[in-house]
């Protein structure tokens, strides 16, 4: 029976490695995103509507500086838990913005989430939920120590998972750019 508790708890490290590799690149291309253009996305987060204009730009850096925390969460022993719930916690902030907006029928607000131009939609508040769900199914999983094969493996994975993730993202945009050029807006 220790056997497979000894299996089970294996399988559990290497999915919550798993997660935090996925979190590290997710987090990792969307900061890249906004401090490449830092002023396009204060512009993003303008365009939210959700905060007075003085506060834009300390919101934007604050945004900019936690999403780096969380990658490098991923990288320091003992701070994936906090780095992953942290994750999460971004992801539905966002889709709390996206979901005010969509509420208010402003649906042409550009997303500013890294990654090809799409404009919010119910379906990105689904994928926020999702991928936060992620991030704290791998918090809630505990950690261990991983052979080299096995962080290998967590990483193959991981990355997989990130390129069916950019897949998705560039689908939703697809059919976003396709919607507005049927309403005849396709800018």
């Amino acid at each position: 029976m220790s056997g497979a508790l000894t299996q089970a708890a294996s399988v559990e490290a290497l999915a919550s490695a798993s997660a935090a590799a996925f979190a590290a690149f997710l987090f990792a291309r969307a900061a890249l995103h906004k401090a490449w253009d830092f002023t396009a996305f204060t512009g993003f987060v303008q365009d939210y509507d959700l905060l007075p204009a003085a506060l834009v730009r300390l919101a934007s850096a604050l945004l900019l500086a936690a999403e780096i925390a969380v990658v490098a969460a991923m990288l320091i022993p003992g701070a994936r838990l906090p780095g992953l719930v942290l994750g999460a916690v971004i992801l539905l902030g966002y889709a709390l913005a996206m979901g005010i907006n969509v509420a208010r029928g402003r649906r042409y607000v550009e997303c500013g989430c890294g990654g090809a131009v799409q404009p919010i939609t119910p379906a990105l508040l689904i994928r926020n939920a999702v991928l936060a769900a992620v991030l704290l199914a791998g918090a809630a999983m505990v950690p261990g120590a991983l052979a080299w094969t096995e962080a290998v493996a967590a990483i193959a994975a991981a990355l997989i998972a990130f390129a069916g993730y950019v897949m998705a993202e560039q689908i939703l945009s697809n059919a976003a750019y396709l919607l507005r050029r049927e309403q005849g807006n396709t800018q």
